[in-house]
This record gives C-alpha cells, structure tokens and sequence, in this order.
C-alpha cells in the first residue's frame, strides 16, 4: 500500500508540472505575432481611410479651381493692395490655400479621378463660384484697373463673396461626402474662412 501510495503521487505531480507548463506555452503566444498582428490596422481601416464617394471627388476638383482663384485674387492684393493689411491678408490667404491644392490633387491622384487641370468642368453647378454676378476672369480685370483704397474696396468685397461660396461648397460636402480626411478639410475650410470674412467684413468698415 505504501509503495502504490508513492507511485500515486508521483504520476500526480508530473501530471501537474505537464499542464503548468503547457499554461505558461500559451501565454507566450498571446503575446507574440499574434499580438502584434491585432495591433495592426485592420484591412477594414485601411478602407475607411481609402473611401470616398462623388460628393469627395467632386468637392475636391472644384476646391481646387476655387482655390486657384482665391489665390490668383490673394497675389493681386499683396501687389496691389493700399494698406499693409490687405497685402498681409493677401499673403496669409495664398500660403494656406496652396497647401490644400496639393492635398486635395493628391486625393484625386490616389482615388484615380480625374484633376481639375484640362478637365470639363460645364457639368458641375458654377454658382459658388461667382462673385458679385462675376465669374473669375472678369474679378480679375476688374481688380486690375483699381488701385489703392479702392482696390482694398473691392478686393474685400469680392474675397468675401468668394469665401462664402467655399463655406458653402464645403457644408455641402459635409452632408453628403464619405472620406473623413476630406470631411475634415471641409470643416477646416469653413472655421477658417468664417474667421477671414469677420476679419475682412471690420476692414471694410475702416475704408
């Protein structure tokens, strides 16, 4: 009896070392390449990021032309402008729309869509890209034969109509769009245009 009590025992305790060892085996391997592979970002992700719907792809052409634009007025105003505040925000306005171009032509490039260079643009509603009944060839040659106070006049008060166009093309996108990068320029686009046509609508009131 004594002799089978200590073979009891014995298989017992190999029985109980196997199984601690077996545990500690699978706890390694939660914390392996497994691991890692679920900290990577899913495929599901990576699509979400990729997405994007007609409204991006055509909020992205036409705030590239609509941007242009705003850029085109925003140079005339730091070489034309009568006061060091109109050129200033004439610089302020270029430096921050060029960046938005290259991002919303990558966008484009990345989504296989067509960019706005050479592009056919009669299908697409031109109406936020008036200003003042004027679309943008004839801002600038109305710009052009202004100068000093007069030009900051009529500078401001055509930038503000084009901002509102861009706020406006921008809640649109908002709305209807589906790339969450593009949904956020759209919001960046508003905060700051609203923030421009405050700043333009008190310069306006000094002239």
């Amino acid at each position: 009896m004594t002799r089978t009590r200590r073979s009891l025992a014995a298989v017992s305790g190999a029985l109980l070392l196997a199984a601690s060892l077996t545990a500690c085996a699978g706890t390694a391997d939660e914390t392996g390449p497994a691991a890692e592979t679920s900290a990577s970002p899913s495929a599901d992700e990576t699509a979400a990021a990729d997405a994007h719907n007609d409204a991006d792809t055509q909020f992205a052409q036409m705030m590239v032309v609509h941007h242009e634009g705003a850029i085109e007025m925003a140079e005339l105003a730091v070489e034309r402008g009568g006061s060091e505040e109109v050129r200033a925000l004439g610089e302020r306005i270029a430096a921050a729309q060029g960046p938005e171009i290259d991002t919303m032509t990558s966008w484009l490039e990345a989504w296989g869509e067509e960019a706005p260079a050479g592009m056919d643009m009669g299908g697409m509603d031109h109406g936020d890209m008036q200003m003042d009944g004027m679309d943008q060839e004839m801002v600038m040659g109305q710009l052009s034969d202004l100068t000093g106070a007069e030009f900051d006049r009529r500078f401001l008060e055509l930038m503000i109509e084009h901002h509102r166009g861009a706020i406006s093309m921008s809640e649109q996108h908002r709305e209807e769009g589906r790339n969450p990068e593009a949904i956020q320029l759209s919001g960046d686009i508003i905060d700051a245009q609203t923030t421009e046509i405050a700043e333009m609508t008190d310069l306006l009131a000094t002239l």
